[in-house]
């Protein structure tokens, strides 16, 4: 799984019919440190996250073994939302600061 800050959200009125009633959220990739690494996906959302929120994606053919997901032609998925990470002792990231 990978680290990712969600920074958007994609609206699609027209789509293959496994994907309705999917939320596509754009998710920018990021570093131990909570950097950006350049990188973004659109992600379909397992977990109810939302914009602004730092999350744990997966991609590739681990992203359809969620029960929301499972068997749809998707590359990647939100499967949690982070609330602490630490590193060493050193608590990097907290959902509430």
């Amino acid at each position: 799984m990978k680290l990712g800050h969600v920074v958007g959200t994609v609206v699609s009125s027209r789509k293959e019919p496994e994907l309705e009633g999917l939320t596509f959220l754009v998710v920018r990739d990021l570093d131990k440190e909570f950097e950006p690494t350049g990188g973004t996906v659109v992600a379909v959302d397992a977990v109810g996250a939302g914009v602004g929120e730092c999350v744990l994606y997966a991609s590739g053919s681990s992203s359809r073994l969620t029960e929301v997901t499972q068997n749809k032609p998707v590359d990647a998925t939100i499967m949690a939302i982070v609330d602490v990470v630490e590193i060493g002792g050193d608590v990097r990231y907290h959902k509430h600061h």
